[in-house]
């Protein structure tokens, strides 16, 4: 018989391993191109007492990246990014995704500066300032990147167009949407990457203590 408990009760809420809970048997690498596969093969603890065999689990790893929601509080508008995702493509689903602002955290380079960074590559935009939003697996079952979401100041009376680094093959199309379009892009399921709807979805939390702190 499973023993079922209830998902509100303390003991369901509290951390019963670490990483001491882990034994690495061995870790080879499968692939080595622009992105990276590695085989491991572990052991670890069991809910029900004891441990696990030998369990082998194929890791796509990734640099850390960063997100960042753009939002002019007096337009009231957020600026979306629309390019090609093979991912998406080779799913099946919609190949030119509608986004956040994002990239890959470079040697040496704090996060922050990540997400000022891709706002002016992506978007020639300027962040004046930013606000953390949450850090998260993108994907914890396959690939060890982790995701830093901001949400980010700026003005974007004159923002838009076509952008992307040329040697990284990137064609970006940047348009500033009004908060109640992108929020309606959400709602209709024109959003399909979880980046971009978290951090439209703390925006809708949040939009109107931001307009309080960063209006004039």
């Amino acid at each position: 018989m499973v023993h079922r408990e209830s998902i509100l009760s303390e003991p369901s809420l509290k951390r019963r391993f670490s990483k001491s809970d882990v034994e690495l048997v061995s870790k080879t690498s499968a692939y080595d191109g622009l992105f990276k596969i590695k085989q491991y093969i572990i052991k670890h603890r069991l809910f029900a007492g004891g441990w696990s065999g030998e369990v082998k689990r194929e890791l796509f790893e990734r640099d850390p990246a960063v997100g960042v929601i753009v939002y002019d509080p007096s337009l009231d508008a957020v600026i979306l990014v629309e390019q090609f995702r093979i991912g998406a493509y080779a799913a099946g689903r919609e190949p030119w995704n509608i986004e956040l602002i994002a990239g890959i955290v470079e040697p040496n380079e704090a996060v922050e500066e990540v997400a000022r960074r891709e706002a002016l590559e992506e978007a020639g935009v300027n962040i004046e300032q930013l606000e953390p939003i949450a850090e998260y697996s993108s994907s914890p079952g396959g690939s060890n990147e982790v995701l830093s979401l901001f949400c980010g100041k700026a003005d974007l009376s004159n923002a838009g167009g076509n952008y992307g680094v040329e040697y990284e093959n990137e064609d970006i199309r940047a348009t500033v949407v009004s908060f109640d379009d992108a929020i309606e892009l959400l709602t209709t399921g024109k959003i399909g990457n979880a980046h971009t709807i978290i951090g439209l979805q703390w925006l809708q939390l949040n939009r109107q203590r931001l307009r309080d702190v960063w209006l004039p």
